[in-house]
C-alpha cells in the first residue's frame, strides 16, 4: 500500500515516560476510548443486564407518561410513540456518550467530519443529481403532496425517524467490511508507517526488528475495539449524509416557495385555502410544504447512506480520506499490545 503523508496528530504526549501510558492518552485524544483497558472494561459492565434494564425500563416508562399526555393533549395517537422511540433513542445515546465512554469516538469523528468539509461538494456533485432529478418528480406529484398533507406530526416524525434508523443500521452493516480490510494488509512495514509520530513509533521499531515479537499477529481487531473503529465510521459517515439531506429539505423548502402557489398547495392537498397554515410574509413557505420536503429528504437520507456505501468511486473518495486513521488505529494497537504481551511475559519470568 503506497505511504500517504502524516496528519496532524493529537494528543502525542501522555503523562510520564511510560510509551503504555502516553499511548493511553493518545488513544483517549485521537477517539480510541475502547482501545484503553480500563475504560473497554467499564463499558463492558455498563452494558450489564444488572444495570440497563433498569434503566431501560425507567426512561421506557418516563417516555409513555410523556408520549400519553402528548397524545391526549394534541388528539393525536401517533404523538406517543413517536415521543416514546424519540425519548429512547436519546436516553440511549446520552449513555453512550457518558458511562460507555463513546464521547471521545462522536467528538474525533466530527472533528474530522469538520475537517473534511472541503471534500464534501466534490463528494455531493457525485451523489446529489440523481437523486434530486428523481425526488423532484416525486415532489411534483399531487399523490405525495395529499400523502404528505394527511400524516400527523406524529406519524411524520416516525417515519423520518424510521427512514434514519434504517440507514444508520445498514452504516454498520457495511462499513466493518473496511476494517477487515485494513487489518488483512498488516506486516512490519505497515505498523512502523502507523507509528510514525506516535508516542510508540520506537518501541515500533524495535519490535519489528526482534524476531520473537511478531507484532503483526496481534492486528486482528475485535470486540469493542473494532466497534469502535465502526463508530467512528459511522458517524463519519452518517453527519455527510445527515448535512446533504438538509440540503435537498433547504432545496425543495425554496423550490416550493418559488414554484407552488398556495391555489396548487390546495388543490393537490385538498385543504381549503383558509385551511393551510403559513409562515408571516412568506405565504408560500406553508406547513404542507414543509411536510412534503421533510419527507422526501428523509427518503433521500436513506438513499444518500445506501449509495455513499455501495458506489465504488464515492467509496473510494470517502474511505481514502478515512483509511489513514483506520491503519494508525490498528497499527498503534498491535504494537501496543505486542508491548503488553512482553512485558506480561517478562514479568512472569
Amino acid at each position: 500500500m503506497p505511504s500517504r503523508p502524516s496528519l496532524p496528530l493529537r494528543g502525542r504526549h501522555g503523562r510520564g515516560d511510560d510509551p503504555l501510558e502516553r499511548t493511553d492518552s493518545w488513544f483517549l485524544a485521537n477517539g480510541l476510548s475502547y482501545f484503553v483497558p480500563e475504560k473497554r472494561t467499564e463499558a463492558r459492565a455498563a452494558l450489564s443486564p444488572r444495570r440497563t434494564v433498569p434503566r431501560l425500563l425507567l426512561v421506557a416508562l418516563v417516555a409513555a407518561a410523556g408520549g400519553g399526555a402528548l397524545a391526549w393533549a394534541t388528539g393525536q395517537v401517533s404523538a406517543a410513540p413517536a415521543v416514546v422511540l424519540s425519548l429512547v433513542i436519546a436516553a440511549t445515546v446520552v449513555y453512550a456518550l457518558t458511562v460507555l465512554h463513546a464521547r471521545p469516538i462522536v467528538t474525533w469523528a466530527l472533528a474530522r467530519t469538520v475537517a473534511g468539509l472541503r471534500s464534501l461538494l466534490p463528494l455531493a456533485t457525485r451523489a446529489l443529481p440523481l437523486l434530486l432529478v428523481f425526488v423532484t418528480f416525486l415532489f411534483i406529484n399531487a399523490e405525495v403532496w395529499q400523502l404528505a398533507a394527511e400524516l400527523e406530526t406524529g406519524a411524520l416524525w416516525l417515519v423520518v425517524l424510521l427512514f434514519a434508523v434504517l440507514a444508520v443500521a445498514f452504516l454498520a452493516v457495511r462499513l466493518p467490511e473496511e476494517v477487515d480490510k485494513v487489518d488483512d494488509e498488516v506486516d512490519d512495514a505497515f505498523l512502523v508507517r502507523a507509528c510514525a509520530g506516535t508516542p510508540l513509533e520506537a518501541e515500533c521499531t524495535r519490535l519489528v526488528a526482534d524476531p520473537d515479537a511478531d507484532p503483526a499477529s496481534y492486528a486482528t481487531v475485535t470486540g469493542f475495539e473494532r466497534a469502535n473503529l465502526v463508530a467512528f465510521m459511522v458517524v463519519i459517515q452518517a453527519a455527510q449524509v445527515l448535512l446533504m439531506a438538509g440540503g435537498v429539505l433547504v432545496f425543495f423548502l425554496l423550490f416550493g416557495a418559488l414554484t407552488m402557489g398556495v391555489d396548487v398547495q390546495s388543490a393537490w392537498t385538498g385543504l381549503e385555502q383558509d385551511d393551510i397554515t403559513k409562515l408571516p410574509y412568506l405565504v408560500q413557505v406553508s406547513v404542507p410544504l414543509g411536510k412534503v420536503s421533510l419527507f422526501l429528504a428523509a427518503f433521500s437520507l436513506l438513499y444518500l447512506a445506501v449509495s455513499t456505501v455501495t458506489d465504488d468511486t464515492y467509496r473510494e473518495q470517502f474511505f481514502g480520506r478515512v483509511t489513514r486513521e483506520l491503519e494508525r488505529a490498528v497499527g498503534v494497537r498491535a504494537v501496543y499490545l505486542a508491548l503488553r504481551h512482553e512485558r506480561g511475559a517478562a514479568g512472569q519470568e
